[in-house]
């Protein structure tokens, strides 16, 4: 078996950061009445910008796929050239279509050769499920350079355009014409980019990072559906797919839209998170003694105080000067967010060989996780 180094990483984020006062203005007011929402989820996620791959006259200036390319090709330098990679493997919860996959969109992009391709589909745990692949692959002497990435353009699916039909719909039936919570409330949380990892056998330059372990964990045997899109949920829990609905239903309930139910969020997401933490250390034999860096991919600091309460009620807890974010500065960048968060440790100057990272990527879907420990090499 092949050790596994992170030897180059990589993001893009697109055009300018939007401040809070103008991401309204950016994704568009729905129906001609700000969201009521929006200053309560910005009081609690303290996101101070954002990026979208969206124009200030609202027109779209980057796909997923492209997004993605573009953070790929930071990747190369004098040592290393797109052509070489052997495998390049690709997760979004956003992709631009059903069909082709992700990764055969970004290839395309790409024009670089012929190469195996893999997409991981899920939410903010398909970046790492990327990567995953990725780890195993060259692992197990099948490649040698593979490129992974996470990415997102979470702003097609956040648009006013996206609820037009339904707040109209709303308005005939004489409702109250306001989108519902569960789909206004993540408009104020989500971010566009994409991040990049280059792979490979060896370590190279000043810097790699080797891959030791990465595990998943999922809890959908007992939770329903938490985050969606694509679908409606029923009363018994169960989602209704996109496909049962005529066009312009799927229209007036925006079937589209990524939605998410907040009460089951908050009653769970932290107690799931401590319990797949706490598996993977008694499986790998770690403590926090053995972290010098923790990663917590977190949608808002809402949850930053209960999760570290939760770890330490289970006898996990990283005390917060081991903790690294940039989520007031980039958003909730769901598949790519941990990307681009370990991209800006890497380049900080900061690390030493030896150092231990543990990054941690949550996703609410269904209820899954993934934790990956590094070595600095």
């Amino acid at each position: 078996m092949k050790d596994v180094y992170i030897t180059k990483i990589a993001k893009f984020l697109p055009n300018e950061p939007v401040g809070n006062d103008k991401i309204e203005e950016r994704l568009g007011i729905i129906n001609g009445k700000p969201s009521r929402a929006k200053h309560i989820v910005l009081r609690s996620n303290k996101i101070k910008t954002r990026y979208f791959a969206i124009d200030e006259d609202g027109a779209v200036t980057h796909n997923n796929a492209q997004l993605t390319e573009k953070a790929i090709r930071n990747l190369e330098d004098d040592h290393f050239s797109l052509e070489e990679a052997q495998l390049l493997s690709c997760g979004t919860s956003t992709p631009d279509h059903l069909l082709p996959s992700h990764a055969a969109m970004v290839h395309g992009q790409l024009k670089n050769g012929n190469m195996e391709i893999n997409s991981a589909s899920g939410v903010c745990c398909s970046g790492m499920s990327a990567l995953k692949y990725g780890y195993m692959s060259l692992r197990s002497g099948q490649h040698q350079k593979a490129i992974c990435t996470g990415s997102e353009r979470s702003s097609a699916l956040t648009r006013s355009q996206m609820f037009e039909e339904e707040a109209a719909h709303l308005e005939e039936l004489e409702n109250n014409p306001i989108v519902a919570f569960e789909k206004d409330f993540l408009r104020w949380m989500l971010s566009d980019g994409a991040g990049a990892v280059l792979l490979e056998t060896a370590p190279r330059g000043d810097i790699s990072l080797k891959i030791e372990w990465i595990e998943g964990f999922s809890y959908a045997h007992e939770m329903e559906t938490c985050m969606y899109a694509g679908g409606e949920k029923m009363e018994d829990g169960e989602l209704k797919s996109w496909t049962e609905y005529p066009g312009d239903e799927r229209n007036q309930k925006s079937v589209f839209a990524i939605k998410q139910d907040v009460k089951l969020l908050g009653a769970n997401i932290l107690i799931k998170a401590a319990d797949s933490l706490k598996k993977a250390y008694t499986k790998h034999n770690i403590s926090p003694d053995d972290i010098d860096y923790f990663l917590p991919h977190i949608s808002s600091y809402f949850f930053k105080q209960g999760f570290h309460d939760e770890m330490e009620k289970s006898g996990i807890g990283v005390p917060f000067d081991k903790w690294f974010l940039n989520l007031e500065k980039v958003g909730n960048i769901g598949a790519a967010s941990i990307y681009i968060m370990l991209e800006e440790l890497m380049n900080s100057g900061t690390l030493k060989k030896g150092d231990n990272i543990l990054l941690f990527v949550p996703e609410s879907s269904r209820f899954s996780y993934i934790h990956t420990y590094l070595t600095v090499h």
